[in-house]
């Protein structure tokens, strides 16, 4: 880009202009994307490829490198990368694993069920593309392994939002789904952990230094970092420092991301670390200083997220080959999801109503997906057409949801709760599956996507 006088314009000029951009095309999709009923994650997707070269490439002039120049891409993605790390630190409070105790081993079977039959399809799927999607680096079982648990992947905070939008907090296809997404994202954040081990050591002997050294970080995260925030949390700040809480909060939060990135597993396990070791009592007080700031920064900031992640999307590049495997992967992502949630859920004495809805927010991957995706690409996991076919999966199964719960009729707010608790009352069946007051799905509101 050039001033006015023809000079080249400051690089911090360019990027402040870029954010400008995105803000105000996110801003403009994501009023469409409510008339549709879609979550904020959608509209912030789809603009980010629309921006890149599978839509705004195919005009002259080659825009996607003109309005984000290369040079420019390095500071946007710094700018993203806080309002991920600050994103999945909410994720990671939301998150309350204290809720799970005492849903019984019906929820533990049907959140195994969820997340083994796509892993199983998702790895079959990978094992056929591993010969032309594949990386020279990466062997097959990294591969299979990395791609299964994407494939398994459950938004837990998108979710989350339609849940609450759609009316169906009290519902058992509601709860349900907060309670299995929320048993499924610990696992597959686990065992992505060790798959970005895997990928990242240079050897067996680094492999297990990342292994130790990631666990005994997560024991300093319980033994001494949880007790010191309580205390934190508990004496809060004074008058005189209003900030104090706010500032120290967020600068844990970076802290524990790079000691993250300085193991070897990325920061934005650090982020979402700090989050899970955070104390579940939550006061107005404690909302208003700390948690609807971090809000606020992380919803300004992640929509420049989603177009740097665009900007390596090119859906005009797949060709024919990659439109089959593209077809290949859609369905293997739907048909694993709601086989592993909706026939286990119908199974266990929902109606089919109930079970289809079930498996309809279990298909859900939102960003969570996207970080995952980021982190195999920037790994050298998957290659930028496998990342792309990825990421059109992420947008569409998270897309589906909204129009199958109105299908359902239960996706139109009060009207859908009310039926919905109707038949809670029915006796047997799943009666014994309803997750009680206080379970996921209640208390405060989640990151918005």
């Amino acid at each position: 880009m050039a001033s006015a006088s023809g000079d080249a314009l400051p690089l911090e000029a360019i990027v402040l202009i870029d954010v400008a951009i995105v803000l105000l095309a996110g801003a403009a999709m994501a009023r469409f994307a409510r008339r549709l009923h879609q979550p904020p994650v959608v509209a912030e997707i789809a603009v980010g490829i629309l921006l890149g070269p599978s839509l705004l490439g195919l005009l002259p002039g080659d825009l996607p490198a003109r309005i984000f120049p290369d040079e420019a891409r390095p500071l946007l993605g710094a700018i993203s990368q806080v309002g991920l790390v600050l994103f999945m630190f909410l994720a990671g409070w939301e998150l309350d694993l204290t809720r799970l105790r005492g849903r019984g081993r019906a929820v533990g079977a049907l959140a195994a069920l969820a997340m083994a039959v796509p892993f199983a399809l998702g790895a079959g799927a990978a094992a056929l593309l591993y010969a032309s999607q594949g990386t020279d680096d990466v062997g097959t079982g990294t591969f299979v392994l990395y791609l299964g648990t994407a494939f398994s992947i459950t938004a837990f905070p998108v979710l989350a939002r339609i849940i609450r939008d759609g009316g169906l907090s009290t519902s058992r296809a509601g709860t349900l789904a907060m309670a299995c997404a929320a048993i499924g994202d610990v696992v597959a954040w686990c065992v992505l952990v060790l798959v970005v081990a895997v990928a990242g050591a240079g050897g067996t002997g680094e492999f297990f230094t990342v292994v130790a050294l990631t666990l005994a970080y997560g024991l300093v995260m319980a033994l001494v970092v949880r007790p010191l925030l309580a205390r934190a949390l508990l004496r809060g700040p004074g008058p005189a420092a209003k900030g104090a809480l706010l500032v120290l909060i967020v600068s844990g939060v970076f802290v524990s991301s790079f000691v993250t990135s300085w193991i070897g597993i990325h920061a934005i396990f650090g982020a979402f670390a700090f989050g899970l070791v955070m104390p579940r009592r939550r006061t107005p007080a404690l909302h208003h200083q700390v948690e609807a700031p971090i809000e606020k920064v992380s919803a300004l900031l992640l929509p420049v997220f989603f177009v740097v992640t665009g900007l390596s999307v090119d859906v005009g590049a797949l060709g024919v080959s990659g439109l089959l495997a593209l077809a290949l992967i859609v369905v293997c992502a739907v048909l694993g999801k709601f086989a592993g949630a909706a026939l286990p859920a119908r199974a266990a004495g929902l109606s089919w109503r109930e079970a289809t809805a079930f498996g309809a927010l279990m298909n859900t991957r939102g960003l969570t997906e996207l970080v995952i995706l980021g982190i195999g690409r920037e790994l050298g996991l998957i290659s930028a057409q496998m990342f792309t076919m990825m990421v059109v999966m992420a947008l569409v199964t998270t897309a589906m949801a909204g129009p199958l719960l109105r299908l359902l009729g239960m996706g139109g707010g009060a009207a859908g709760a009310g039926s919905e608790r109707a038949e809670e009352r029915a006796p047997g069946g799943a009666a014994s599956l309803v997750v009680p007051a206080g379970g996921p799905g209640e208390g405060a509101a989640p990151p918005a996507r």
